[in-house]
């Protein structure tokens, strides 16, 4: 069966941060909703290209040796497969996240955040 996902009652459903949630597969890719806060780590994904969007909030994504990205609701970026970057925020922030199914959250680090599963809601 075809069925819509409200976002806004996604987001709803959860606290934690930093801990991606899957809510639709597209193709072989996961779209994601997750809440963030603060600092991440730096971090790139090998084989992935990473996109954020903004649902709420604003995210800086810091990129190395480049300048960093500014999102506000309603603006996306792509990070490419091999870039090291580092998302930051200064509250807490809604993103959506489409990304392969093999993607790490925490790319080549393993550290505390590093969430091994899947999460659906």
């Amino acid at each position: 069966m075809i069925s819509k996902v409200n976002l806004s009652e996604k987001f709803a459903q959860f606290d934690d941060t930093w801990s991606p949630k899957v809510v639709g597969e597209l193709n072989e890719a996961y779209v994601k909703v997750a809440k963030l806060e603060g600092e991440f780590v730096w971090h790139r994904h090998d084989r992935e290209d990473e996109l954020f969007l903004v649902m709420a909030g604003h995210l800086t994504i810091r990129i190395a040796d480049q300048p960093d990205v500014e999102l506000d609701p309603g603006e996306f970026v792509i990070i490419p497969r091999g870039v090291e970057h580092m998302p930051v925020t200064d509250g807490v922030v809604h993103v959506v996240l489409m990304e392969p199914k093999t993607t790490v959250n925490t790319g080549n680090v393993v550290n505390d955040r590093t969430v091994p599963t899947d999460q659906w809601l």
